[in-house]
């Protein structure tokens, strides 16, 4: 209220002021211009009857320090042909001078016998008044004055004015002081814990009663609201879900437990900008998008996680208050619905390859066009494409238990026992590739599927196998060490190029597909042995050198 007092006294002080300031300047400057445009003329006119008389003598004569005519060093006299061409100029050589045929007085004279023109200076402070008057022989004389501007007059005037304004701010200053005081005094003691209590002016009496009332209204709300944003932080603080709930401006009103681990953030960042907790350009679009069409969603992809954003905008009452932002990991989902979609797609594939053979070759059979001794031929081809039909649904089936952790239960085995046996079954088919088969280490026994293992051994050394060299080797190694049970398997073989080695282990990969297929694999052997690792929480690892052969190590923790 001081305030309001005081700005309104300084305002009607001010606005009197400038309006006494420019009726004076203005009256002033009026008649001052006045006279001295009346002046000009007169001045004017006479130099004219010399000129006429005398002619370039007369203004020579002014010209002449002791003789100069006006008096006034302010004044100018030119004298202009008919062309325009400077005959003669009090101030300047005529010489020197361009032509004034283009100028609005000069063409006003001899347009109309007299002319008149008012030119400012850069500075806006000063100002050249012409006035033109036609002779009787054509030619044009023009007398020219300086004189100051009205914004020259307000400047000259500045300090008085400024004196005059500060004494009216202090004076106002002080009124205002003692009048808000004095009016705010009962106002500024009411107590409005206590609103009924007051002894102030009669006409706050339905004000403080409302005030009273509204107190109570106010604290019932407090105490409900408190208890509504209990209920929500211990709500949100046990979401494994990251919450974040921003208003329309952008700025984080609440961030959840979960949601400060997946920024990176803390506590601190509420009521800040969102793009202090996060710079994405996904997530940004997509607060904008539910802003403009109330839900959005996005997927981002953070640490080696997929996230899912969902972004709803938040109304009361058909206005918009802000968005609320979940994020969901769905990696494994992500994972799973590619896995799935790939597994399909190859799945398709690998089972229609040997189908085709196999109708095609029965077929022609079918239609008597293979010659008798051409017959074996194809039911030679029949029984290998079923065969690795059948191997690949056995697969196939081995990979689905594995998937739903369907599983014999688990025993205490030797890994080097298994191992023996794995090299026994694949003795013949390593002498009939020329491949020494080994096995070596110690007994190392471990908590496990005998089954499972098996089989993990056997598709290592089966892959030894085939993609060795002739005279080659693979080396079965069974060790206990500090780390656990290990089992390590070498070849001599191909080996696995750097850029497919973080590959092999998914389900039908090739390195090599002709060689693959002539071999008779399925393309599921090491995702096999990958999921009977990851069955026993073992860790499972890869080295490879093209031409030198391969190793793959097996650990299975204590």
């Amino acid at each position: 209220m001081t305030k309001k007092i005081f700005r309104s006294i300084l305002l009607a002080v001010s606005a009197a002021l400038a309006a006494v300031l420019a009726i004076v300047t203005g009256s002033l400057y009026e008649y001052y211009n006045t006279a001295q445009k009346s002046q000009l003329k007169d001045e004017l006119r006479l130099a004219a009857y010399g000129v006429e008389e005398m002619g370039q003598k007369y203004l020579e004569k002014l010209s002449d320090q002791d003789y100069r005519y006006p008096r006034s060093p302010d004044y100018r006299l030119t004298w202009i042909g008919p062309d325009g061409t400077v005959l003669f100029d009090t101030a300047d050589p005529a010489e020197s001078m361009e032509n004034h045929g283009d100028r609005a007085e000069i063409r006003e004279a001899f347009a109309n016998g007299e002319g008149g023109s008012i030119r400012y200076s850069s500075t806006l402070t000063e100002q050249t008044l012409y006035c033109a008057r036609a002779l009787n022989d054509g030619t044009v004389l023009r007398i020219s004055i300086s004189q100051a501007t009205a914004l020259a007059l307000v400047l000259s005037m500045l300090q008085p004015i400024l004196l005059v304004g500060l004494a009216a701010v202090v004076l106002s200053a002080v009124l205002a002081h003692w009048m808000a005081k004095k009016i705010i005094h009962p106002l500024n003691n009411l107590d409005l814990d206590h609103p009924l209590e007051n002894d102030a002016y009669e006409e706050l009496s339905p004000l403080l009663r409302r005030i009273q009332q509204q107190r109570g209204q106010i604290n019932a709300q407090l105490r409900e609201l408190r208890a509504r944003t209990d209920e929500f932080e211990q709500i949100t603080e046990s979401m494994n879900e990251g919450l974040v709930m921003l208003d329309q401006k952008g700025m984080v009103l609440s961030i959840n437990p979960a949601a400060r681990r997946l920024f990176g953030t803390d506590r601190s960042c509420v009521r800040k900008d969102f793009l202090t907790v996060d710079r994405s350009h996904e997530i940004s679009q997509a607060i904008l998008s539910a802003l403009e069409e109330g839900h959005s969603e996005v997927r981002v992809e953070r640490d080696g996680r997929e996230i899912q954003f969902d972004v709803s905008r938040i109304e009361s009452d058909g206005a918009v208050l802000g968005t609320v932002l979940l994020a969901f990991d769905v990696t494994e989902q992500a994972l799973a619905e590619r896995s799935r979609r790939e597994f399909t797609s190859n799945v398709s594939h690998e089972l229609k390859t040997p189908l085709q053979s196999i109708m095609g070759s029965a077929e022609l059979l079918e239609n008597g066009l293979v010659r008798q001794e051409d017959v074996p031929q194809f039911t030679g081809t029949i029984r290998r494409e079923s065969a690795r039909l059948v191997a690949l649904v056995d697969d196939i089936i081995h990979l689905s238990q594995l998937d739903e952790g369907v599983a014999p239960e688990r025993e205490e085995v030797d890994l080097l026992e298994i191992a023996g046996d794995a090299a026994a079954s694949l003795r013949a088919q390593a002498e009939e590739k020329g491949v020494r088969l080994s096995v070596t280490g110690e007994k190392a026994q471990v908590n496990g599927v005998r089954s499972f293992l098996h089989e993990m051994i056997y598709n290592l050394c089966d892959n030894g196998i085939k993609y060795n060299v002739k005279d080659g080797s693979v080396e079965i190694a069974v060790s206990h060490g500090e780390q656990g049970a290990m089992v390590l398997v070498k070849d001599t073989g191909t080996g696995i190029p750097p850029e497919y080695q973080s590959r092999v282990f998914e389900r039908f990969f090739r390195v090599d597909k002709s060689r693959s297929k002539a071999s008779g694999g399925t393309g599921l052997g090491l995702s096999i042995v990958k999921h009977i690792a990851q069955y026993h929480h073992a860790a499972i690892d890869l080295h490879s050198q093209v031409g030198k052969g391969t190793v793959v190590s097996v650990v299975f923790p204590e």
